[in-house]
């Protein structure tokens, strides 16, 4: 294979898809989390049709090259490949496996007779309601929903005339499985199976000669103007609207569809320039997500967040004696909570601000800062509308917390903010300041599955800056020169981030030509910007040592001879997703720390406001050094990036680690 300087981005994610789909594969994770993996799988193929397969297909059309037809083609065919991988492991590995444990699962099965009373009993006290057909020759009026599934039936009538009516199958509003026993056997339908089995009660007066499950993928890119505040949530809100039945990227039907049907089909909702997809019968297997069984016996086993011992102690009194650190999902998110909790009735708490990216949709941390408005406190929250695919519960919460006189403050539409802090201001004290900094959204239901660390300090310093930050942000500009505000402490997208990483890679590459020790341990998600790696690569041709941990897309090509043999590349796929960044620089034995919420793409450091920031504590830098130690030697969850993309299982005869397992082990034993 010809080196490469960078892995293309779209098959470096679907690289990571296959990672997923390997998980469903892998006999030690239990059975239900193997379901689940597949579900995930499903969603994130969705999401690249959605989001990347738009991009992809513009650049085919702006630029005709070879390379760009080559892309598109690779993509396509590594898809397939995974595709055929996704229904053998589901039909030859967890059908039978479920099947021996008692659960039938109806896959491309038809419905046993002795199933078909209460299956239809069903249908009309459930479903029937939430049908909605419509006829092909009438389409003016209607427009497929995005990703919704539909049922193209096929009617002949007393004419012999042929008609096409899509039914859509209403999983939105109906559970997409149902379960019925029947002895010792628990059988698990599909909705669509049983709409498909009372079409006759939906079209008494005509033949039914087929019925054929569809689905049409649309772009989900917003096209927005540089609009500001409410008219800018307006402009989103209609554009959420909109974005349902916007341009077709993937048309994906069942194989056995007669052609003649499938092409009037593509005529009518002009499809042409989508990808046309034969899939299996089913479609949207995200919802596998949603799997009706509730068996501990084959799920991961509980594990129990570990909590904070602060017992009455105020935590602000708590933190402002000793920087405090959280590990979600191994801590308990308790404290995070109890962070906003107090700020909301601490009457010595002057003003509160926070950044929102991704709220719960049961936020008790908006809860508690509506409580501190109404309870008279300043507070001020940047809510970002651009958070993708969550842009209608973001607006929904920003709207109560403005009710309820929260100053809401919404970044423009040029720059998303990304950043995961919130600042308290106190009065009548010397440390007016207490912080959290965070790699992770303040969110408490994705904290359950989400690696994170969240950091609290009292340090006045870099507090200051971040008052200096939200100060700035509150200014709603469309530009974010650097040279207005300087950070000492916290590297700030926009304003020093690129830079500050870029000096302390050079730091580096300095001691290596000085025959010092010297490395780099960065992880992150994502590593994309190409800057950024052509400094690694000049840094491992220095000698420096470098270790990523990168869970998703990586364009960085490793153990290229003069070019990244010093670098190595780890992904690790377990349980958890892991979501923290962390950059670890040697300094020749004064390690630097920083964590945050930048991957290093082109979005984070060009397009975004991005916070990282420094770890000052010595006993918080021995804990994260442990962690990312851990990562690094992990030999059962981790796989090794070659310079082919491929996700290589590690050979060792060492000691078997698991590292989430193992953090979580090394976590109890801290004095928290």
């Amino acid at each position: 294979m010809q080196n490469q300087v960078f892995f293309n981005r779209d098959i470096s994610w679907l690289s990571f898809n296959e990672r997923v789909l390997q998980e469903a594969e892998n006999p030690i994770v239990p059975l239900l989390e193997r379901i689940k993996f597949l579900s995930i799988y499903s969603s994130n193929l969705d999401e690249f049709y959605r989001v990347r397969m738009p991009a992809i297909l513009a650049l085919q059309k702006i630029n005709k090259e070879a390379l760009n037809q080559s892309v598109y083609l690779q993509c396509a065919e590594i898809i397939n490949k995974q595709q055929n991988l996704f229904g053998a492991i589901l039909l030859n590995d967890i059908l039978p496996s479920l099947q021996k444990l008692g659960y039938h699962f109806l896959y491309n099965e038809p419905i046993p007779a002795t199933l078909i009373d209460r299956t239809t009993h069903y249908f009309f006290t459930q479903v029937a309601g939430m049908l909605q057909p419509v006829l092909l020759e009438t389409i003016a009026n209607f427009f497929p929903e995005n990703n919704q599934l539909y049922m193209a039936v096929v009617l002949k009538d007393n004419t012999e005339n042929e008609k096409i009516f899509l039914v859509n199958i209403p999983s939105k509003e109906v559970n997409r499985f149902f379960v019925v026993e029947e002895g010792a056997v628990k059988y698990i339908l599909f909705l669509e199976d049983i709409i498909q089995n009372n079409l006759q009660h939906l079209f008494p007066d005509n033949e039914i000669k087929g019925s054929y499950n569809i689905k049409i993928t649309r772009d989900a890119v917003l096209n927005l103007t540089d609009e500001y505040d409410e008219e800018l949530a307006e402009k989103i809100e209609k554009q959420l609207a909109k974005r349902d039945f916007g341009f077709a990227t993937r048309f994906l039907y069942e194989p056995s569809i007669p052609l003649r049907h499938l092409q009037n089909i593509i005529e009518i909702f002009n499809l042409h320039k989508a990808s046309i997809v034969e899939g299996g019968k089913y479609h949207n297997l995200k919802d596998l997500s949603s799997f009706p069984i509730n068996n501990k016996a084959i799920s991961y086993p509980d594990s129990t967040a570990l909590q904070n011992k602060l017992d009455s102690v105020s935590l602000f009194q708590f933190i402002t004696l000793n920087d405090v650190i959280v590990h979600a999902p191994y801590q308990s998110y308790d404290t995070i909570l109890r962070f906003f909790n107090e700020a909301c009735i601490d009457n010595s708490v002057e003003e509160i601000y926070t950044t929102l990216y991704r709220v719960a949709s049961d936020s008790k941390i908006v809860q508690a800062l509506i409580s501190a408005a109404r309870n008279g406190k300043k507070v001020t929250v940047l809510v970002e509308l651009k958070a993708r695919f969550d842009e209608a519960n973001n607006i929904l919460w920003a709207k109560r917390m403005k009710a309820n006189g929260v100053k809401i403050i919404y970044s423009n539409n040029a720059l998303k903010v990304h950043a995961k802090v919130a600042l308290v201001k106190r009065k009548h004290t010397t440390q007016p300041y207490i912080g959290l900094l965070a790699t992770g959204n303040l969110n408490e239901s994705t904290a359950r599955f989400y690696t994170d660390h969240i950091l609290f300090t009292a340090y006045q310093p870099l507090l200051a800056e971040l008052q200096t930050l939200f100060d700035f942000l509150s200014k709603k500009n469309k530009l974010f020169p650097a040279t207005e505000t300087s950070f000492k402490h916290l590297l700030v997208a926009q304003f020093n981030l690129q830079q500050r990483f870029t000096q302390l890679i050079d730091k580096e590459i300095e001691h290596a030509k000085n025959g010092l020790p010297a490395s780099i341990i960065l992880k992150m998600n994502n590593l994309e910007e190409e800057l950024m790696i052509l400094k690694l690569y000049e840094a491992s041709c220095a000698g420096v040592k470098i270790q990523l941990l990168i869970r998703g897309i990586c364009r960085l090509v490793p153990g290229i001879p003069k070019q990244s043999e010093n670098i190595s590349i780890k992904r690790i796929v377990d349980r958890y997703l892991e979501h923290g960044r962390i950059f670890m620089f040697f300094n020749n034995g004064e390690e630097e720390i920083f964590m945050g919420s930048a991957d290093w793409m082109n979005r984070n450091i060009y397009r975004r406001i991005e916070v990282c920031f420094p770890i000052y504590d010595i006993n918080i830098k021995k804990q994260i050094k442990h962690i990312i130690d851990l990562q690094l030697k992990d030999n059962v969850q981790a796989v090794q990036i070659n310079a082919t993309l491929e996700n290589e299982k590690i050979k060792t005869e060492s000691e078997a680690i698991r590292s989430q397992d193992a953090i979580y082990d090394y976590l109890k034993t801290i004095e928290s």
